[in-house]
């Protein structure tokens, strides 16, 4: 049952976070930048298939952690770690290949990584600690 709690309050957190986020970015930082290598609609299946692997990951690398040590603040450092990697990856090898990428994007896209896994990474290991101990 932890796991499940764990896996639910990370997917809910971060899906209400990168909405958010999304909402705004796509238009103020993406499309002005990189507008005509992003498709118009994004591809539903590319999307579920990410937030599944990325929340089962956050549950590994960044949540398991927090709850084994029963620290919240473990999950929160992990999940910051975790989402400046993952971001970062993405970012500068789409900065290193795509002939309209920039500097400001990659930066400020791996900094919403590390705080918006940080986040959902802390709530669901609070969430989990509280209800699931």
């Amino acid at each position: 049952m932890k796991w499940i709690i764990a896996y639910v309050g990370a997917a809910v957190a971060f899906g209400v976070l990168d909405s958010i986020w999304l909402r705004w970015a796509g238009p103020n930082l993406y499309r002005p930048v990189i507008g005509e290598i992003m498709a118009e609609n994004f591809r539903v299946g590319a999307a579920i298939a990410f937030y599944l692997i990325y929340i089962a990951g956050m549950v590994w690398f960044a949540i398991r952690p927090g709850i084994l040590s029963g620290q919240v603040s473990t999950a929160i450092l992990n999940g910051a770690l975790l989402g400046a990697l993952c971001y970062a990856t993405f970012d500068l090898t789409s900065q290193a290949v795509m002939k309209v990428w920039s500097t400001h994007i990659s930066l400020a896209d791996i900094a919403w990584g590390a705080f918006a896994t940080a986040v959902a990474s802390g709530v669901a290991c609070w969430l989990t600690l509280k209800f699931a101990s």
